[in-house]
């Protein structure tokens, strides 16, 4: 049985076909009523303080959940239709290692990434991306970007 994830408020639901029974609109969250679920082949729990990203199939931003201001310093408006890689400032990849591109273009979870970003106010958070390919005609992926303690 697939398992879905909400991209806003990071609810996971199981669902035989991702439809909520009904079989002309894809589900949402019925927790927060957020538009989309994102299919996950595999269950996955986010840590409290992790943000979700949904991206389409180039890596533009189609929305932001929870999080994501707290870790990065930006609204979801700054983001919508922006690059990931770009508005992030992601970085600390070699550039055929880029997680987001490889799970774009193969097709493959990257999970555990140790990577950097550039927070709104131009701080570099160490952080830890996880990266799950979309499984529908659509493509695209969702980025879970988590803060990574100082040592």
């Amino acid at each position: 049985m697939p398992f879905f994830i909400c991209p806003n408020c990071k609810e996971r639901s199981l669902d035989h076909d991702g439809r909520q029974g009904r079989l002309d609109q894809a589900g949402s969250c019925q927790r927060c009523g957020f538009g989309f679920l994102f299919e996950l082949l595999d269950d996955y729990y986010p840590s409290p303080n992790t943000g979700l990203v949904a991206c389409d199939r180039d890596g533009r931003i189609l929305a932001s959940g929870r999080g994501v201001f707290e870790l990065t310093g930006f609204n979801e408006a700054d983001l919508m239709g922006k690059n990931v890689v770009e508005v992030f400032g992601l970085s600390g990849f070699e550039p055929d290692r880029n997680p987001i591109g490889l799970a774009l273009e193969w097709g493959v979870r990257r999970l555990g990434e140790q990577i950097e970003l550039r927070s709104r106010a131009g701080n570099v958070k160490r952080v830890t991306a996880d990266v799950f390919p979309a499984y529908d005609d659509d493509g695209g992926l969702l980025v879970a970007l988590s803060p990574r303690r100082a040592r």
